[in-house]
This record gives C-alpha cells, structure tokens and sequence, in this order.
C-alpha cells in the first residue's frame, strides 16, 4: 500500500532481485519506468515478471526521470555503473535519489552520483530470494544506510513494500554482511556438508535429509529461545579433545576441506562455550530498535517527507 503519491521508478538490473523489487512496487501502486538489462530478450522478460516498465539494453536518460533508480546489478558492475550514470545525467543527478541493492556494499560506490548532488544508498533485502516463483516481502527485514535523503525514501521503500527497514551505520556494512553469512550460506554449507557426509556412508540423499532436518530446525529453535545458554559446550579436556581428533581422521577420505572446516567450527564452538559477549567493533554504534512494519507506519504518522 503507498505511503505517498504515485512514484516512478527505474531498474537497472534485471535479475532475481531487480525483478522482486520492482514486481513489489508495482503491486504496491508504484509505476516502473525503464528496466535494462545487457540484452533485449533479458530486458523483456524482467518486464514481464515486474508487470510494468519499458525494456532497454543500455544506460538511457530516461532514468533521470524516474523518482528513484535502483541498481539491481553484480557488486563488481556497482562503481562503473555510477561512474557512467554520472557522465550521462552530469549535474542533473542533483537531488535525485539513487539506490543500489547491494548486500556487501555500501553506498560509497555511488560516490560518483553523489560528487553531482545525488541522495545515494543501499536497499538490501535480508531475504533468501528464489529463483522460481515470486518472493514475499512481507515481513522481510531490509538493510538500509546512506544520505538522510535517501534513507528517507528507503524507509517509504520498504513500508509500502511490507518489509521493516534496519537502518545500519555505512561502515557497518561489511559486518551486518558477515553476520547474514554465518546464519544462512554458512549454515547451508555445513547442513550440506553433512548430507554428503551421511551419503558416503551409504545413506540416500532423501534419508540423510529427514535425518538432519528435524535436528537442525530443533538446533534453530533452542538458539532462538536459550541464546547464549544455547551454545554448544567447548574443548574441556583431554578426553574431548581425543574425540574432537578422531572425529576428523574418520574425515580422511573426504577432501581436505572438510576436516578444516570441522577443525575450524571447533574452536568457534570453544571460544563461544564462554559465553563473553563480543566487544563492540570500532567504529560502530549501537544498532537501531527493530519495528515491525506496522510500527514504523505508526512512528511516521504515514508521512510523505
């Protein structure tokens, strides 16, 4: 549901999240300017998924006129993508509101947009995003930092998409990005890892699955609802550090990787079995309350600013 007047806005990137997005603000009441793509039949087929837009191969002044632009595209392509807007649109980049959707960078890639006055930032959706089908936002959490101006507009972003905007300090980027790690491409290596670990020994891949499933949901839950209490207990003796070495020999016959990885998330488990809360990394503040989409709505009394 829009939180303001109809809003235009152009999409550069036309993968999975370039197309979330803007099928979500289109639903929301948004109107989708252009969407490019490097190819034709790519960009008319993230027109079809979004439901709206007009499709193009290449960087066009068309994008000066949608209210906001976001930048759906590979980490690598980000600062060359800026670079070329700003050559493009020069000082009519002023006051205009750019956002990338990047998860690992922040909004200093967009330096050359906001050397020319641009409200710059980054919209992250903290989503496990499928390629098959549509993705609910609703509920999601999404990373938002950069110009008061643009996390003004981050926020509108999110509320009418449903999802709850986190604001994070540009340079705790990196660190928020090494957290999500930890809790979801990590955690599905190691659950995987697993799987591969019980078909060596003659399992079917189903029956490892509805073996390790239910333990690791089990695993979810009890950290959810103990935290800290929750972590496993650490190395306290000989006898377990006997056990810990042998559980790695039995690895012997799968690649080096694994024992490493084993022998690694020991010594994880160890150093947090102590239950010490970490310090605080320099430089970063303390995090804002989480609200849930409904608050936030509440808080901005639905304002248009």
């Amino acid at each position: 549901m829009l939180t303001h007047g109809p809003s235009t806005v152009g999409i550069v990137g036309g993968g999975c999240v370039g197309r979330m997005l803007g099928r979500g603000l289109r639903v929301a009441g948004w109107r989708v300017g252009p969407v490019v793509t490097r190819g034709e039949a790519t960009a008319r087929h993230a027109v079809r998924a979004i439901g709206d837009g007009r499709p193009h191969t290449q960087l066009t002044r068309q994008l000066l006129a949608a209210d906001v632009v976001l930048l759906c595209v590979p980490d690598a392509q980000l600062a060359g993508i800026a670079a070329r807007l700003a050559e493009m649109g020069g000082k009519e980049w002023r006051r205009r509101i750019v956002l990338h959707s990047s998860g690992r960078l922040d909004s200093h890639e967009l330096r050359a947009l906001a050397d020319l006055g641009a409200a710059t930032g980054s919209l992250h959706p903290v989503q496990v995003i499928s390629k098959r089908g549509a993705t609910s936002l609703d509920g999601c959490f999404f990373e938002i930092e950069g110009s008061a101006v643009a996390l003004r507009e981050a926020r509108r972003i999110c509320r009418d998409l449903g999802g709850v905007p986190l604001c994070i300090s540009t340079g705790g980027k990196s660190a928020t990005y090494a957290a999500r790690t930890f809790a979801s491409p990590f955690l599905a290596a190691t659950f995987e890892a697993g799987t591969r670990i019980l078909m060596a020994q003659g399992f079917t891949r189903r029956r490892a699955m509805l073996v390790l499933a239910p333990l690791a949901r089990k695993t979810l839950e009890s950290v959810s609802r103990l935290g800290p209490r929750a972590a496993p207990r650490g190395i306290r003796s000989a006898s377990d550090a006997n056990k810990v070495a042998r559980d790695i020999e039995m690895l012997r016959r799968l690649p080096r990787s694994y024992r490493d990885a084993y022998a690694a998330l020991e010594q994880l488990k160890d150093s947090l079995g102590e239950l010490r809360a970490p310090k605080k990394l320099a430089g970063h503040g303390a995090p804002r309350p989480l609200q849930s989409a409904a608050e936030e709505k509440k808080q901005s009394g639905g304002e248009n600013s």
